[in-house]
């Protein structure tokens, strides 16, 4: 896969406490070291081929520090080697190595597309839902990592109420709104906020009924993510692996996969009314079943 580049536009990093954590700490010595070396956010770029945006995203935390890029600060700002010798610190993050970057991304996208077979999406997982699926992905994960994927899961969905928030659409297998994940009371919970965020025009979202059979997104999850400023990005994932694809024929090959899903799909008004009988049918202890939505 391709380097990506952000986009070149002003960014102001936020200043981070040092002692918050070890990518906190890296972020505070590349602002300090660049601060005494003169330069500005913009002038550091400049040195290293990047935008402005990057160096600030890197200050502040939200962006990882690839390791030819911790190489070249060491070596444009004479920082005695600190970056390369702390770089495992500088990336350490909540989520597995394979999807690390695909959060990155996620704040840097205008429009994102998704496609889930068998759960709601992580990013309009509510807590109970999460805590579940995490717990069942791995019964035997220490306390004190569930809370941290937990932490970071939910984490992710402030996005949704950024000012500049993507452009979010969800098409799920209607096996995902029938799984009573977590429970009845949970699932409900979860359903009823997925209708909330469709009825505050946050998100757009589709559900897959069974009567549809045979699909264009047999293969398994897809996410497709839109750049102001970049080319448009793929992520296919499976059980602990995934993979990034920016090859535009590759990526436009799995935007028709998920275009054929949408035509198959229930409208988002009928997926509405679904979604929100299936929360009812939680409510009132009733066992969902598949079915039609006239």
């Amino acid at each position: 896969m391709a380097d990506r580049k952000p986009a070149s536009s002003s960014a102001a990093s936020k200043k981070l406490d040092p002692a918050q954590s070890p990518r906190a700490m890296y972020g505070a010595e590349l602002r300090f070291q660049r601060e005494r070396a003169g330069l500005s956010q913009a002038g550091l770029g400049e040195l290293l081929f990047v935008g402005n945006s990057l160096i600030a995203k890197m200050e502040s935390g939200e962006r990882r520090i690839q390791p030819d890029m911790a190489e070249q600060l060491d070596r444009v700002l004479d920082a005695g080697g600190f970056f390369v010798r702390n770089l495992a610190a500088g990336r350490a993050t909540p989520y597995p190595e394979h999807f690390a970057g695909v959060v990155e991304l996620e704040a840097d996208a205008t429009d994102i597309r998704q496609w889930e077979p068998l759960l709601v999406p992580g990013l309009l997982q509510t807590e109970a839902y999460a805590l579940a699926v995490i717990r069942a992905y791995d019964p035997v994960l220490d306390d004190e990592l569930v809370q941290e994927r937990l932490t970071a899961r939910l984490i992710r969905a402030r996005i949704f109420d950024s000012a500049d928030r993507p452009l979010y659409w969800a098409i799920v297998n209607e096996a995902a709104i029938r799984c009573p994940v977590g429970g009845p009371k949970a699932m409900a919970e979860q359903l009823r906020y997925v209708a909330a965020m469709i009825r505050r025009s946050r998100i757009i979202f589709q559900v897959l009924p069974f009567s549809a059979g045979a699909h264009a997104g047999m293969e398994g999850p897809l996410r497709l993510m839109d750049f102001k400023n970049d080319t448009p990005m793929a992520y296919l994932s499976s059980v602990g692996n995934g993979t990034l694809v920016d090859n535009p024929a590759d990526v436009r090959r799995h935007e028709l996969a998920y275009d054929l899903l949408g035509a198959a799909a229930l409208s988002p008004d009928a997926s509405l009314t679904l979604i929100e009988a299936v929360a009812e049918e939680y409510e009132h202890g009733s066992q969902p079943s598949g079915g039609d939505v006239a």
